[in-house]
């Protein structure tokens, strides 16, 4: 039974859902972007702005739901996050901005100028980099390296630079990339284009599991706390639940089932996440911040609570109305068998 001050804590990590699976796979557009190769190199960055282009930045909503619910219904953890991580927010934000003012300058830049292929290289780096350091930053939170000293939140570079965060960045990173390029492989014009987006995902989803299995190791030594909770019964068999829907978006990528794979690689996503914030709970910055001790009073939490589904009646919609509009005309989607 979730109590009265875990409730903004559980449509904090729905939202968190929600940009994973969508300003997820914008990030890992950019990837591909910048990673574009082989004869058909023109033709794949074309069909990743026609993409994303129409719904450009659009996602980001979700990150600025996040931010506001934390600093208004958790303020003390939002305070020690935002000293603490200051430098990793700050990069990530300039990553973000410069992505999105990048993929504008591009579009109106001379084709084929030095322009274009400066603003495509700042894209697809920010793109790059990005994911890695918002994964770097989901690291630090849950490896324990946070701490309050008196009045003083520990800040150095160590913070978000340790094993466990660097393991989570690069999950994040190509968990952006698989998501891109399944998406894709659903936006291609032809075949040659779906295939090449097909060998991109199944690379980098092989890459994933890689660095999946590879952290496993680094959360049982550098953050023990993390790696019992993902052994607890109430944990694990939603970890394999993960397991087996990942196994099956694989497999659907294989046999060139190009839906299936799109929603079971959404579904692992979000699976994978609620695992995360199952063994997180109860704490929002282990271990000294928890969902107790770091929420607001029970009127604010109240407010907040009654004032969220009143802006999802009109957030969700026009999201809807965007995506219909903007994406369902003049779009080539075809699983091609």
């Amino acid at each position: 039974m979730l109590q009265l001050n875990e409730v903004p804590a559980l449509i904090g990590v729905l939202a968190l859902m929600a940009y994973a699976v969508l300003a997820g796979a914008d990030f890992g557009a950019g990837v591909w972007d910048l990673l574009a190769w082989g004869p058909k190199a023109k033709e794949q960055r074309k069909t990743i702005s026609n993409a994303i282009g129409p719904v450009w930045e659009a996602n980001h909503v979700w990150l600025i739901f996040i931010i506001v619910l934390l600093f208004t219904c958790y303020p003390r953890a939002f305070s020690a996050l935002s000293i603490s991580l200051f430098v990793p927010f700050h990069l990530a934000l300039l990553g973000i901005v410069l992505r999105g003012a990048s993929f504008v300058f591009r579009a109106y830049a001379p084709e084929r100028s030095r322009f274009a292929s400066f603003w495509g290289s700042v894209f697809g780096s920010a793109s790059l980099f990005t994911p890695f350091v918002l994964g770097m930053c989901m690291g630090a939170i849950s490896a324990g390296s946070i701490r309050q000293m008196g009045s003083k939140v520990t800040s150095d570079v160590s913070v978000w630079t340790s094993p466990v965060s660097i393991v989570m960045g690069l999950m994040a990173l190509f968990e952006a990339a698989y998501l891109a390029a399944v998406y894709l492989t659903l936006e291609s014009p032809d075949k040659d284009l779906q295939e090449s987006f097909r060998i991109r995902a199944l690379i980098s989803g092989f890459i994933f599991a890689a660095v999946s299995l590879g952290a496993l190791p680094v959360f049982s030594v550098y953050a023990p706390h993390l790696w019992e909770r993902l052994l607890a019964p109430s944990v694990v068999p939603i970890v394999f639940l993960g397991i087996i829907v990942g196994l099956v978006s694989a497999a659907a990528l294989f046999f060139r089932k190009y839906w299936i794979a799109r929603i079971s690689a959404a579904g692992q996503v979000v699976i994978l996440l609620l695992g995360w914030a199952i063994a997180q709970r109860p704490y929002i910055i282990y271990p000294e911040f928890t969902v107790a001790n770091s929420s607001a009073s029970e009127a604010t939490l109240r407010f907040v609570i009654w004032s969220v589904p009143i802006g999802m009646l009109i957030l969700i919609p026009s999201l809807v109305v965007l995506f219909a509009v903007f994406k369902g005309r003049g779009r080539t989607l075809s699983s091609y068998g």
